[in-house]
């Protein structure tokens, strides 16, 4: 639906979203190919590209991004159990049919209280119940397809106008930064499981399918859902789920919603879990339950921020998914470049370990490439969002930024490719930062 939104046309959108999906996914399928050969998770792979100190730089962004999800998928909670109360309650409604800001407070308040008393003390549970969870939604979306494709106006697909090839690109980007870029720091986490000599065409084919081609069948149909119904559109601005829920009749809204709801919070449970661990493993010298004590209070922050003081649920998704892909995305660019290195060293796996172990603590050549291509990506992409604003589009005039350029966030592709190009460089051809002689 926000593919579609930036004004193309039906078919544009479908192909912006679903080239950008397996372009993207396509990218977490290479970097999980080096997790399968030294069955290392991908951070930790990435220690051979930064070394062991220097990799705390990506490892603290994936945690940020990590977190950054964790704060969409509860505000989405919060927003739909809201919607859910001022249905069963009219009371709970303001002149306009939505929930009132003591709904919405009552709903915020209970997602997260639920979600750090599951983070902290119901982890195993969760472990238990989350398979049920699973087949439980996947079952309640199918049966939500049949409500849902009676809505499409098969008539108005051909309606909308073209976009321009900007406004194309544009969504190409938008739709990498939802899906595959916001993967890369996971992308062997799972596959490191698999045999060492497991085919890499084979891990990167299964990866990206296995990613790509279902949310493109979603893509695809909220697409079609969206042509000819603008009221639609602006809910899904503001409220995402409940703008899909709304076209239920009464009698599935509310199991639906739900069973929705139990899976954000499900999702957001072991989310400040597992980002309790990755910030530890960043370097901060505090306990499991002192990181996700942290992590809970910056993620209700963030979801109060997103929920009550945001003017548009999209402005702030889009520029915080766009922002944190520019470092996200220039990393992974220069750790697949650095893949070929470790092929050649063999997949040594003591080039994780400090130096003297048989690895760096730093290696300025990948340190540097990031925080070029960081600067070149921020400062090239704009943000409707102004607080995230504050941190792009610095290297452009005011006649740059309101350009097609920047409105597409094309920077982020440049950034990708300036810091890739950069690193094999000075790596391959000026071969700099040598690695050094393993010990005997």
């Amino acid at each position: 639906m926000y593919v579609f939104s930036l004004g193309l046309s039906v078919w544009q959108a479908m192909l912006a979203g679903v080239l950008g999906y397996f372009l993207s996914c396509s990218l977490v399928g290479i970097l999980a190919v080096g997790s399968v050969r030294t069955g290392l998770p991908t951070l930790a792979q990435s220690r051979f590209c930064f070394g062991v100190d220097g990799n705390r730089i990506p490892a603290f962004f994936g945690y940020v991004a990590n977190m950054g999800w964790k704060v969409t998928m509860l505000s989405m909670a919060s927003t739909t159990l809201a919607d859910l109360l001022a249905h069963l309650l009219p009371l709970l409604q303001d002149a306009t049919g939505k929930p009132t800001s003591a709904c919405l407070f009552f709903s915020f308040s209970a997602i997260i209280v639920l979600t750090m008393i599951g983070a902290i003390y119901g982890y195993s549970i969760i472990l238990k119940i989350e398979r049920w969870i699973a087949l439980i939604t996947g079952i309640m979306t199918a049966i939500y397809l049949f409500f849902f494709i009676p809505q499409i106006d098969f008539s108005q697909l051909n309606s909308a106008p073209t976009g321009s090839m900007s406004t194309f690109i544009g969504g190409v980007v938008l739709a990498m930064t939802m899906v595959g870029l916001g993967f890369l720091n996971y992308g062997g986490d799972y596959s490191r499981y698999l045999p060492r000599r497991s085919s890499a065409g084979s891990v990167i084919f299964w990866t990206t399918t296995g990613i790509a081609l279902p949310v493109s069948v979603l893509l695809i149909l909220g697409v079609m859902l969206s042509v000819g119904n603008p009221e639609l559109l602006d809910k899904a601005a503001h409220e995402p789920l409940a703008a899909l829920t709304g076209i239920l009749p009464f009698w599935f809204y509310v199991p639906f919603s739900l069973v929705i709801i139990t899976s954000l919070i499900s999702a957001g449970m072991t989310g400040v879990y597992s980002s309790g661990l990755a910030l530890m493993a960043a370097g901060v010298p505090f306990s499991r339950v002192t990181t996700t004590l942290m992590n809970a209070v910056i993620i209700a922050l963030g979801c109060f921020y997103l929920t009550f003081i945001s003017d548009s649920f999209l402005s702030t998704f889009s520029s915080f998914l766009a922002s944190i892909s520019v470092i996200m995305g220039s990393w992974g660019a220069i750790e697949i470049v650095d893949l070929l290195r470790q092929k050649r060293l063999n997949w040594d796996v003591s080039m994780a370990e400090r130096y003297g172990a048989g690895g760096r603590n730093y290696r300025w050549t990948a340190m540097v490439s990031l925080i070029v291509a960081t600067i070149i990506g921020l400062g090239t992409i704009t943000s409707s969002d102004p607080y995230i604003g504050k941190i792009t589009s610095f290297l452009l005039s005011d006649e740059a930024a309101s350009g097609t350029f920047a409105k597409a966030n094309i920077g982020l592709l440049a950034a990708m490719i300036s810091g890739a190009v950069l690193y094999a460089v000075l790596t391959y051809i000026l071969k700099q930062d040598v690695p050094p002689v393993k010990n005997k």
